[in-house]
């Protein structure tokens, strides 16, 4: 994505029924597909393309995924199915908070055909072949159509954007707290949900496997918590939004390893690009309009 690698995860289930977890961007679809033909999967062999959610470094490559395997059925949220047969305002929306950036960051989401989707609702189950399943769990707070994944073999528990972004050279955490469906009590129990399922591992989207569950899960909630409260800090002290994203991020640069002065700079810019302080602060902002606005 934007012309790093190790920052959006695809995740290949093997078995008889082959499925793609997260499909990355327009532009990470050709990748995907050299990835999985190294790995013996061809153009009719993949059953399932699944995405955690519709945001586009997740499921911007589906259109494109979906047309490269076409026998694959396409599995989203019941909140995000619309968005896949018809990106227009996904995509329009997306333009409108970047720009000129959205082609070289994205590309552009490719409509799916709607027979080719299935919509799962906030409990859903996914066929990967001989009794395996992979059991979708509705996990909101980052995007209101957002989906915690279980495979029922491994354990293993595919958590999107909804535990933050994880990087595993330095095992650094921050939260992604976007606009325009960030809340706080929504987040924080997605997060408990997810303990509750007593996962083996942990996969993030961004980016990798983690094995430490529990303590993964508390920093996850305890990086929401900061956010929140140094954003509630600059709004009380009357900054604007420009100013509290710079006063957000200078307070909680101690908090990350890979910020750190002795840190790589390609893997802090990485960081950055994978979870800017900008949109971060910018999702908390507007939910604390929400709490604020008058109602009636």
């Amino acid at each position: 994505m934007a012309g790093y690698a190790g920052i959006t995860a695809g995740y290949l289930i093997r078995g008889s029924r082959p499925c793609l977890v997260e499909t990355g961007t327009a532009a990470s679809a050709p990748v995907v597909r050299a990835a999985l033909a190294a790995l013996g999967v061809g153009a009719a062999d993949l059953a399932t393309v699944v995405v955690t959610h519709i945001h586009l470094d997740h499921a911007g490559g589906t259109g494109d995924i979906a047309a490269m395997y076409p026998g694959a059925e396409v599995v989203v949220h019941v909140k995000g199915a619309r968005h896949l047969a018809d990106p227009s305002r996904l995509m329009a929306g997306a333009r409108a908070v970047y720009g000129s950036a959205l082609d070289r960051l994205f590309g552009e989401l490719a409509p799916v055909p709607a027979d080719r989707i299935v919509a799962l609702d906030d409990v859903g189950s996914i066929d990967l072949g001989d009794g395996r399943r992979l059991d979708s769990h509705y996990s909101p707070g980052h995007a209101k159509h957002h989906v915690g994944l279980i495979d029922s073999a491994s354990g293993d528990l595919y958590v999107g954007d909804a535990a933050g972004v994880y990087i595993p050279e330095t095992g650094d955490l921050r939260p992604a707290t976007p606009p325009p469906d960030f809340d706080q009590e929504t987040a924080l129990a997605s997060l408990r949900r997810f303990a509750a399922l007593r996962p083996s591992r942990l996969l993030f989207s961004h980016y990798g496997p983690v094995t430490d569950v529990d303590a993964t899960l508390a920093r996850s909630a305890e990086e929401i918590d900061v956010w929140v409260s140094r954003t509630r800090e600059a709004r009380a002290a009357g900054m604007d939004l420009d100013h509290a994203v710079a006063m957000v991020r200078s307070r909680t640069l101690s908090r990350y390893a890979v910020l750190g002065p002795d840190a790589d700079p390609a893997l802090a810019a990485r960081f950055e690009r994978m979870t800017g302080p900008a949109l971060n602060v910018q999702g908390i902002w507007g939910w604390l309009d929400k709490l604020e606005t008058p109602v009636g």
